[in-house]
């Protein structure tokens, strides 16, 4: 598949845009882009130590920057970051010409997918009732996108093919 339309997996930390994106660029023999790991190599530094040295707004200013200059490169696999589509330039671009599929998981998998992993600033020290209210005002975003992909009792595989399915 040749396109000028890139393929962007959106949702929130832990529903799987890393592990899904991959498998999908390599099954369509497309380049595939982390955007937070190529925040990270960008920077030399980890998400976290970004937050916890430059700031959330650095951040948020530095992954917008990053995200748009990755979708001018034409017939990619993109995975945002799980706050990259709450910013109104990605989601506006990401909507207007590329595919986007939201991976839906049930809340209570990702707060526990979430707890498991250190390396999630925004979801550290905070309690689950806050988790749960930060997914359910990204679900009122990530609902904007052209496909929503339940993930609940799904393998990889199924949600893959289900992803093949659609393109």
């Amino acid at each position: 598949m040749k396109s000028d339309r890139n393929i962007v997996f959106l949702g929130m930390m832990g529903s799987g845009k890393t592990s899904i994106g991959f498998l999908v660029s390599k099954k369509l023999k497309l380049d595939f882009y982390d955007v937070d790991h190529y925040i990270e190599n960008k920077l030399k530094m980890k998400i976290s130590n970004i937050f916890e040295n430059k700031g959330e707004k650095f951040f948020r200013e530095y992954e917008e920057k990053i995200t748009l200059e990755l979708m001018k490169i034409k017939g990619i696999v993109v995975s945002l970051g799980g706050g990259a589509f709450l910013n109104k330039n990605i989601r506006n671009e990401v909507l207007k010409n590329h595919i986007s599929f939201w991976l839906k998981t049930k809340d209570d998998i990702l707060i526990q997918r979430i707890r498991k992993s250190a390396k999630r600033p925004l979801a550290y020290n905070v309690s689950n009732s806050d988790l749960q209210n930060m997914i359910k005002n990204r679900n009122k975003y990530y609902a904007k996108a052209q496909n929503k992909i339940d993930c609940h009792n799904k393998t990889k595989k199924e949600i893959v093919d289900r992803i093949l399915d659609i393109i």
